[in-house]
């Protein structure tokens, strides 16, 4: 059986951001601080449009943002 993971390069992009805060990105991107929370430490994976909205504020591709990882088991 797969397992699909998706990970992401957002605190490395906060960072590079000028160190963007969490809450910086939540306003940036219409959602709370808790879902970009969710959303880096892996526990919640966003709607294709949050997605795009948040590669849009680091002014990166979706790719650069986001991974798509299939694990076999």
């Amino acid at each position: 059986m797969s397992k699909c993971l998706i990970s992401n390069n957002i605190r490395k992009l906060r960072f590079h951001a000028d160190e963007m805060t969490q809450q910086e990105l939540a306003d940036k991107t219409g959602v709370t601080r808790q879902t970009i929370v969710a959303i880096e430490n892996g526990k919640y994976s966003p709607t294709l449009e949050l997605a795009f909205r948040i590669a849009l504020v680091f002014h990166s591709p979706l790719e650069e943002v986001f991974s798509y990882i299939v694990e076999n088991k």
